[in-house]
């Protein structure tokens, strides 16, 4: 089932020529992300097509991104198993069976951590997310908090291991407006 629209976002890359279509859905086992990146990057143009799949709390339960980078076909099935991910039935060493997928080349996967951020009466969420190392296909751990600015719609964010730090502009969907420096969009929320 491809399930209930409840938004639509478009976000246009502002450290390359790219840009992303996803649509978040509600679905029978949680929600879905559905996705269309398209970008160029030092490999070349890139085509792919994203459906990521969370449970009803916000958790990444898999992944399956397919198109085309740079001529070559793209085919991959991400997904977490009690012992940890899996890439194409590979085991994915040193990620553990942690709660979060991060697609690198997207920003649609802040989405899950700022929902349950939203959701809890702390102001700052810590967790590791298995971060999918794209165009290598390969998942690491990255350390990530995310913490209330205290001005609406604003949520700094940091990734340990890349140093990464800034403040993302959200949507009451939670989907991002400004990720600055890499990306810039607007969402349309679905009516209830």
């Amino acid at each position: 089932m491809t399930g209930r629209t409840v938004a639509i976002a478009h976000w246009r890359a502002q450290d390359r020529w790219g840009d992303d279509k996803c649509r978040l859905a509600r679905a029978d086992h949680g929600w879905l992300l559905v996705g269309h990146a398209r970008f160029r990057d030092s490999n070349g143009f890139a085509a792919l097509d994203y459906v990521l799949r969370c449970d009803e709390n916000w958790h990444s339960l898999g992944a399956d991104i397919a198109g085309l980078h740079d001529g070559a076909d793209v085919s991959l099935r991400i997904e977490r198993c009690d012992d940890g991910w899996q890439v194409n039935d590979s085991p994915q060493s040193g990620v553990g069976a942690v709660p979060d997928l991060d697609l690198g080349f997207t920003p649609a996967t802040n989405l899950m951590p700022l929902r349950r951020l939203a959701l809890q009466q702390s102001d700052r969420l810590s967790l590791t997310a298995a971060w999918l190392d794209y165009p290598r296909n390969r998942l690491w751990p990255l350390d990530q908090v995310y913490a209330r600015t205290g001005v609406y719609g604003r949520v700094a964010y940091s990734a340990a291991q890349t140093g990464h730090e800034t403040v993302l502009e959200v949507d009451p969907s939670g989907l991002i407006t400004l990720y600055p420096g890499l990306w810039e969009g607007e969402v349309i929320n679905a009516a209830s």
